[in-house]
């Protein structure tokens, strides 16, 4: 066996609901004595279209010793639940850029004389249909250029307020952060929304980090320590529409139930292009 990325389920968090089974039209997930359990490496494509729709944070991607993915086994099995979950597969499969798995895939319909859907593997990006489209391929030049031709370019002053702002490197005992507006922000953000310093980081404290990538349950015991040991005013969580960005906000939720404290907690989300939804 050879590592690969995989998922990870914490059986401690995981509450049986179900919601990701859905959203794994691969099979590789069952509910098992009241738990999600993940029943196959095989299955499991390791691109995460079931973390954004756990509530309660308990799937992550880790990176271990696992048998190798199998699109043929998953094919035969995505086969069985008709076509709306061969259509999901094939989008998950387009949206992510495994264009050698999508080929797999084709392969096993035409071997089996089933309808091939073109109207999904041939389609344009449009919008974020997938569970998991944090890797989609989105070109945006042309709206860029358009905005070009209508909209005046101007400088903006830094807002930041303090170094450093990885998540990872910020210490809690920090004294910046004493009666601070903390502001975390997936890391994408600030690229993604031009007027980031002005609308969100002016008179915060900035966290960053990435919620898909990283370990979250590492953000989970700093942010709880930053709770413990400072009255912050609020935090504010800033992160993209896909929804694997969304797997910080019961985190932070539960990071707040555990320190004991009443803190406002407000979350704000950016589309791909830009704006705040």
């Amino acid at each position: 066996m050879a590592k690969r990325k995989i998922i990870k389920i914490d059986e401690n968090k995981c509450n049986g609901c179900s919601l990701c089974i859905p959203n794994c039209p691969e099979g590789a997930l069952q509910i098992i004595d009241g738990k999600a359990r993940l029943i196959s490496d095989l299955f499991c494509d390791g691109l995460g279209a079931c973390i954004g729709h756990c509530p309660e944070g308990a799937i992550e991607v880790e990176e271990r010793e696992a048998e190798p993915y199998d699109e043929k086994k998953v094919m035969e099995n995505i086969i069985k639940q008709g076509k709306n979950v061969i259509k999901a597969h094939l989008k998950h499969l387009k949206e992510h850029g495994e264009q050698e798995l999508l080929k797999q895939a084709v392969e096993v319909l035409k071997e089996k004389g089933l309808e091939i859907p073109f109207d999904v593997i041939s389609s344009a990006s449009g919008p974020l249909p997938c569970a998991c489209p944090g890797s989609q391929v989105v070109d945006l030049t042309k709206d860029k250029e358009d905005e070009k031709e209508s909209k005046p370019v101007s400088k903006t002053s830094s807002q930041l307020r303090q170094w450093p702002v990885q998540t990872m490197l910020v210490p809690p005992f920090a004294p910046y952060l004493k009666n601070a507006d903390l502001l975390i922000a997936a890391d994408c953000v600030p690229f993604a929304y031009p007027d980031f310093h002005n609308d969100f980081l002016k008179g915060k404290v900035l966290l960053v980090g990435c919620p898909k990538l990283d370990d979250v349950t590492i953000y989970k015991e700093k942010t709880l320590q930053i709770l413990q040991n400072n009255d912050l005013k609020s935090i504010t969580y800033v992160n993209m529409e896909v929804p694997c960005c969304f797997g910080l906000v019961n985190i932070i939720k539960t990071a707040i139930a555990e320190s004991g404290k009443d803190v406002p907690f407000e979350t704000i989300t950016i589309s791909i292009k830009g704006q705040r939804l």
